[in-house]
Parts: structure tokens; sequence; C-alpha cells
């Protein structure tokens, strides 16, 4: 299997995983709904939505829902040309594949916003009700303001910061607070996996980034080497 079809594979599995699941929830379960994983009380699936970013993060209004929407369309734009160029030019299949999983990542939150509010009804905030995919009076919200599925909960430990701690001395924590999905997770994933294992794709200095061949000037000096490739010429007789 050749470096594209790895990386079309990586990307259609995790969306295949992020968009499942998402219908799934948003069909069976009620709004705030909690699921035990493996019987554990801090690993929970956990029904909410957001209108933001990953992990629940959000922005003002329709205005700023739009901009974010618009905003994640011209990143997998961007994530697409450079995931061809690395591939071009034969980079590592570990970096390409951290691209994918970011792209990947990037596409099913997309999905969620361009098309959630389309063909579903608005999720019931009431017991009992679950949300109905393709309704007859149509969805819940236009193209690109859809809100995005979040389920996974994983509450470890909870506590009161110290006293003497500044600023949040005395107040409660809760790690770990977010809410997110599959999609969040590939693009995290993706991302540490470039900071811990492609740090030199930052640096520029890795020749794991792109595989080129060394320019050879006119005059036949290699600009890489400094080594003359200019055939011996015997000197002429007088």
């Amino acid at each position: 299997m050749n470096k594209s079809l790895k990386v079309a594979a990586i990307i259609i599995l995790v969306l295949l995983l992020d968009q499942s699941l998402k219908i799934w929830i948003k069909t069976n379960l009620e709004y705030g709904e909690e699921i035990k994983l493996f019987g554990l009380n801090w690993a929970l699936i956990h029904f909410v939505e957001n209108e933001g970013m990953a992990f629940g993060i959000t922005l003002g209004g329709d205005y700023g829902k739009l901009a974010l929407s618009l905003f994640r369309i011209a990143a997998v734009g961007f994530l697409f040309y450079y995931l061809n160029l690395l591939i071009k030019h034969k980079a590592s299949f570990g970096l390409v594949a951290c691209f994918a999983l970011i792209l990947a990542g990037a596409i099913g939150n997309i999905l969620d916003s361009a098309f959630y509010g389309l063909i579903f009804s608005e999720t019931p905030y009431h017991a009992g009700s679950v949300a109905t995919m393709f309704p007859p009076g149509g969805g819940y919200a236009p193209f690109l303001h859809g809100k995005v599925v979040d389920m996974f909960y994983f509450p470890m430990f909870e506590g009161i910061f110290p006293e003497w701690l500044p600023v949040w001395g005395g107040e409660h924590f809760l790690f770990f607070r977010p809410v997110f999905n599959v999609a969040d997770a590939s693009i995290t994933v993706g991302v540490l996996s470039l900071l811990l294992f492609h740090r030199g794709f930052f640096s520029g200095q890795s020749d794991e980034i792109l595989t080129r061949e060394a320019p050879v000037a006119e005059n036949g000096l290699d600009v890489n080497m400094g080594e003359v490739k200019t055939d011996e010429v015997e000197p002429e007789e007088k």
C-alpha cells in the first residue's frame, strides 16, 4: 500500500468512527445523559453540544460561529495542500500520518458545523426526548451553523487548591473537565505526535521533512555539498 492510500485510510477511519458515534449519540441519548465506560465513575459518555472549537471552547453569536466555520474550511484547504506536498516530496510516513490525523479531525468537526443543523432536529432539553434525523419540518440551523457533538468526559479527580497557591488558592478544581469527541482526539494526537516525535519539523533541520534532490548550478557546483561535479579535462598541449 503506497503512502497516499495509507493517508486516505487514516482519514476515512477517523471520519467513520467520529461520525458514526456522533450520529448514534445524537439520535439515542438525551442531552446531558451519561453512560459509564467499563463501569468507571470517571470515564463517561456524556452527551453535550457546543457551537465553538475543540473541547467546548466557544465564540460568541452567529457571526462568531460563521467565522469559525469559515476558518475551519480554510484550514482544511491548507492541510490538504500541505499534506499533498509532504507526500510528493517523500516525507517520512510518521510526519505525514500526524498531518493526516489533524486533517481528519478538522474535517470531522466541519461536518457537524456544516450539515448537522440541516439534517437533525434541535436536541430537546427535557427528559425522554432525543433528536431525530431528517425531521419533516427541516433542521434546527442553516448551513455552517450546526452544533458540534461531544461525548467523552473524564473527570478523574477533584479537590480544593491549597490556600497558599496564587490566584486559585482555595478554589475548587476538576480534572479533566473538557468534553470532547473523536475528531478532537485525532487533532490532539496528531499535534502531540508532531511535538514529541518530529521536533525537527519546526526547526527545519530534519531531513524527514522534504527530501529533494540537491540543486546543481551551471558551473557544476553542488550547492549542498560544495563539491565540483565537472568532468576532469586533460590540459591542452602547446
